[in-house]
């Protein structure tokens, strides 16, 4: 049998000490993993999903932006990609993904105006 005593400066969240301070018996020892695992289930997964998409959206800003000055036939459809992936997986930085497809789409845009107006040519070492 277990106890648990709560010390003032430790606070553990209400499900993790309602879960600890049940005593331990066979019949809750299953519903102390089940409570686990749905605690788990409701917190993990769908956390790492959001922040792995929140931090898509960021790199497609954070690449689309220097996109349009430098690099832009990489950088261009690199922060494109990113941002449709974030909004694709469900970003909470909806605005942040939107603006890094804009900003892929036009360093794309600005590269096809400079190949145009140049006749092809991006970069003349020779004269």
């Amino acid at each position: 049998m277990s106890t648990v005593t709560h010390h003032p400066a430790v606070s553990l969240p209400t499900t993790v000490r309602r879960i600890v301070s049940r005593p331990a018996s066979r019949g809750q020892a299953t519903d102390r993993q089940a409570d686990i695992r749905r605690t788990t289930d409701r917190q993990g997964p769908d956390r790492q999903g959001t922040a792995e998409a929140d931090g898509l959206a960021i790199a497609s800003f954070l690449l689309g932006l220097p996109g349009l000055l430098l690099f832009n036939i990489v950088l261009g459809p690199i922060a494109i990609a990113l941002a449709t992936l974030a909004l694709v997986r469900g970003t909470s930085r909806r605005g942040r993904a939107l603006l890094g497809l804009a900003l892929g789409i036009a360093s794309l845009a600005i590269l096809a105006v400079t190949l145009v107006t140049s006749h092809g040519v991006l970069i003349d070492i020779g004269s």
